[in-house]
């Protein structure tokens, strides 16, 4: 009997254990991360736009707080996802433009797609325990090149994407699979972690009449193209932020809104017609490409504010204050790894450093007064300077406390701003600092000794080979 008893004692011991893990589990915060696609940083209706209307953004914005100097790490689409799933400058994979057809890549030194066994986020969090799942657009590879990996083998448990090889989700459906993930993860316990990263404003404009209609006073037909597709993904991201208010998970969920890059334009007069993607079907052009930067210098492709300077919107009630704005928190996209982790108590692997640090103090309201940690871009800039393209010759940029510093590829010619005081890049201070441009100019050719010649890793096509 006594040998029973103690047999029982052990067993609800082992149980009140597994209860206490699991209720550890249960507590650990949801992630949410709204990745927009082009989405300029005077696109909202909270940041002023003239006609755009996003309600249910802008209800982030006044759940949570806004940060008016985040910047991604490059001024296209894939070299700054790469940053947002590695924590690493792109560069260090040699992807520094958008993955194309394997021709393009190849002309450009470029892999193929990310190499499957780089550090990544969401695999790091699934290790931790997170339910992970990825729906919308991915531009990690290409959907030109069929063998390339999909998206379940980089950590998520679920997926459906387009930009990538193997069947392509239709772009309006990311919020239904969004909203069935969370449903399925809350009713299992798991703490989640969504990349929800929507097509719009990208081209092709795909617009519905609905979207349309709400715009149907407007002159442009251009204007009213735009101001639909993003009214469109902003009712999308408003149905799941609903979810997580049916589900009662939202005061532990952080979400963040985003975007990849700053607003595309045509470089000169576009006529108004459809076009052809192979990856998201038909829809209007560049010519209905309306994004505004709201006074930051260029557009997608430069590493001028206005190419990297993106909306960043964080809402984490009773974490993060709400109706805030932070202008002082230089945040980068490769702090979000070591900041989500950091959040949902995920361990970094040994050796892994990331480029970023942790901003889990700047969320919380604790804003630094300098980034110490430098930050570096990397594209191929046009050189001699382009008149229809008067801010895309910049191939390298640094920001080194409140300075930063744009040069063209051999660094002959160079531009200095003091971002703490002049956030839009209006005045050049080359002249005035020689010294900070040498030492910064330094900085910049150690860290390109530090980038590979060229890709390595399993990252080529068979269709290479071909060749």
């Amino acid at each position: 009997m006594t040998i029973m008893k103690h047999s029982i004692r052990l067993l609800v011991a082992i149980l009140l254990s597994h209860l206490a893990a699991l209720h550890a589990a249960d507590s650990r915060p949801n992630i949410l991360f709204i990745f927009a696609d082009d989405w300029g940083w005077g696109d909202l209706s909270c940041h002023g736009h003239p006609y755009v209307k996003t309600p249910n953004i802008d209800r982030l914005a006044a759940e949570g707080t806004d940060f008016h100097r985040f910047t991604v790490a490059s001024g296209v689409c894939s070299p700054s996802r790469t940053a947002v799933m590695t924590g690493h400058f792109p560069a260090r994979y040699n992807i520094d433009g958008h993955f194309a057809w394997v021709p393009s890549n190849a002309k450009r030194n470029m892999p193929d797609w990310l190499d499957t066994s780089a550090p990544s986020l969401p695999r790091f969090l699934q290790e931790a325990g997170y339910a992970t799942a990825h729906y919308g657009k991915w531009h990690l590879a290409n959907n030109m090149i069929p063998d390339s990996p999909l998206p379940g083998v980089y950590g998520y448990d679920e997926y459906g994407a387009f930009n990538c090889a193997g069947e392509q989700m239709p772009v309006h459906e990311d919020s239904k699979h969004a909203n069935a993930f969370i449903e399925k993860s809350v009713a299992a316990g798991k703490p989640f972690f969504i990349n929800l990263w929507v097509h719009e404003p990208h081209t092709p404009f795909h617009t519905v009449p609905k979207y349309e209609w709400r715009f149907r006073d407007m002159e442009s037909e251009a204007d009213r193209i735009y101001a639909s597709v993003l009214s469109h993904a902003d009712d999308r991201i408003g149905e799941v932020l609903d979810t997580l208010d049916r589900l009662e998970v939202t005061d532990n969920t952080l979400v963040i809104f985003s975007s990849d890059n700053g607003p595309a334009r045509a470089t000169g007069p576009a006529e108004l017609k459809l076009q052809y993607d192979t990856a998201t079907g038909a829809g209007w052009g560049v010519a209905a490409a309306k994004g505004i930067t709201a006074g930051r210098k260029g557009y997608k492709a430069a590493l001028f504010e206005g190419g990297i300077n993106v909306p960043f919107i964080a809402r984490w009630p009773g974490k993060i204050a709400g109706g805030v704005i932070d202008d002082r928190s230089l945040i980068s996209a490769v702090d979000l790894l070591p900041t989500f982790c950091e959040i949902a108590g995920a361990k970094l692997p040994d050796g892994y450093q990331p480029d970023g640090v942790s901003q889990v103090a700047a969320l919380m309201g604790k804003p630094a007064d300098v980034r110490t940690k430098p930050l570096f871009w990397k594209m191929k800039g046009s050189w001699p300077i382009a008149e229809n393209k008067p801010h895309h010759w910049v191939s390298y940029a640094i920001v080194d406390q409140q300075w930063k510093l744009v040069a063209n590829n051999d660094s002959s010619y160079a531009e200095l701003y003091d971002l703490a005081n002049d956030p839009l890049e209006k005045n050049d201070l080359k002249d005035d600092k020689p010294e900070v441009v040498v030492e910064l100019l330094k900085k910049i050719a150690q860290w390109k000794a530090t980038l590979p010649g060229k890709p390595s890793g399993d990252v080529f096509s068979e269709e290479r080979s071909q060749d």
